[in-house]
């Protein structure tokens, strides 16, 4: 699916902030950034992907990224809480959006209480993820010391741009190196080390609790247990606006879609009063594949990042060319890899094998992992057990090895494709035990 255009508009005071809309349903949902957004590639990330999938089904979705971060203007710092505010308000007005719901993760939660107490006719709605009404610990308020707050900064700065400055905000990746990979390059993308400290200790520095009184509109507060935000925190901001509604619900940063689709569940009934209904999804067999390349943070530093860049386009550029040729589909590439669904299991894994062989064309290892079962279709993208176990068994292979779950060996019975059992395995998150085999290569083939 082809991205959605971003636009850009102007700010009072001269500030260019970029935006993208997201489909046309009948209520408008603005999410207010926090530290990490850039929205041109906020749909491959766990924090936002889930949303940008889901929400255009009931809603027109407004996505800006702040400013001094992103690719709205940097020439800035982090600006204060009102300039913030003009920024969505400013791309409210460009879009025609008089009234919508905001939705805020952790001080973008703080930006939309603001909002929604100084401009209550424009805001219908308030959905807050891990928001702290402040920081740092305050008598009969439940925060961190001084000290823990110079740590958590100073970590901050020095992991920033490596993937480790956002992984402890996402759980359950099926791949951490290649999910580090992809997070790295998604925060050299929104700013550099220093400017994003300069933005955390913002974030540090805002303390919004006489607010939250002040609040009079439908409000959600959701925490995950899985995250490393205090739920004391969520649990204050939800018990000081009147009638809020308070969510312990696993997803938020999760890499996996079901989770995601769960916590979009929870969001979507808030906002619209009903859950979507099952017969919304389009199920089918497929079989779902995963490859990734082994060994790509050394790659990646042996290369630099301009010659690892141009290899990774030329290796995803050959892989989708195998998956066409295959007559496979594409659902997303990521980071090093991608995930594709076919409609015939042994020709998916003549397709895993191709894209092994391009991979060692351009002097990379790669590997592959495949699992046939029955797959939802969301959009463009794909979710289910299926795909959860596809990644698992992807993780699991070997450099080099296209390995299958039994039941892809089952269905290529008579195909004259050959395995080598590699016996029964536990699969992270998934009940059971899993019988997985390895496709012996072709004769004459390489390795």
């Amino acid at each position: 699916m082809a991205r959605p255009v971003v636009r850009y508009t102007r700010t009072a005071d001269g500030l260019e902030i970029a935006y993208q809309v997201l489909g046309e349903g009948p209520i408008d949902v603005v999410i207010v950034p926090g530290l990490s957004s850039n929205v041109d590639r906020n749909a491959d990330y766990p924090l936002y992907g889930g949303y940008l999938r889901r929400f255009p089904r009931f809603a027109r979705v407004i996505v800006l990224d702040r400013r001094g971060g992103g690719i709205s203007d940097r020439e800035v710092g982090s600006g204060s809480a009102e300039d913030r505010m003009d920024d969505v308000r400013a791309v409210m007005d460009a879009v025609g959006c008089r009234r919508a719901a905001l939705l805020g993760h952790v001080e973008g939660g703080s930006i939309a209480i603001l909002f929604a107490a100084t401009y209550p006719d424009r805001v219908s709605a308030l959905v807050l993820i891990e928001t702290p009404a402040r920081r740092a610990a305050a008598p009969n308020y439940p925060g961190l010391s001084v000290e823990a707050l110079e740590r958590v900064v100073a970590h901050f700065g020095e992991n920033w741009g490596t993937g480790r400055g956002t992984f402890h905000l996402t759980s359950d990746a099926p791949n951490e190196e290649a999910a580090i990979d992809a997070l790295g390059a998604l925060e050299r993308s929104i700013g550099t080390p220093r400017s994003m400290v300069r933005q955390y200790q913002f974030s540090a520095g805002l303390d919004i609790r006489a607010v939250l009184p002040l609040i009079d509109v439908p409000t959600l507060v959701m925490h995950s247990p899985h995250t490393t935000f205090l739920e004391a925190h969520a649990r204050y901001t939800a018990e000081h606006i009147r009638g809020a509604r308070y969510v312990d619900m696993p997803g938020f940063g999760s890499w996996d879609p079901l989770k995601q689709d769960a916590f979009c569940d929870v969001i979507e009934e808030f906002l619209t009063g009903h859950r979507p209904p099952v017969g919304d999804l389009d199920r089918v067999l497929a079989t779902v594949l995963f490859t990734d390349i082994v060994d790509s943070t050394r790659r990646a530093a042996e290369l630099g990042d301009r010659r690892w860049h141009g290899v990774l386009d030329a290796f995803d550029a050959r892989a989708a060319a195998e998956v066409e040729r295959f007559r496979g589909r594409v659902v997303k590439h990521t980071g090093d890899g991608l995930l594709a669904t076919f409609d015939g299991p042994a020709r998916a894994i003549r397709c895993a094998r191709a894209v092994l062989e391009a991979a060692r064309v351009l002097d990379l290892e790669a590997r592959a992992g495949l699992h046939a079962g029955e797959i939802e279709l969301r959009g463009g993208d794909v979710s289910g057990l299926a795909v959860h176990i596809g990644a698992r068994i992807g993780a699991l292979a070997a450099a080099g090895e296209v390995l299958v779950s039994g039941t892809v060996r089952d269905l290529v019975v008579g195909s004259g494709l050959e395995f080598d059992e590699r016996g029964e395995h536990e699969l992270r998150g998934i009940e059971s035990r899993w019988r997985l085999l390895a496709v012996r290569p072709e004769r004459g083939a390489h390795g």
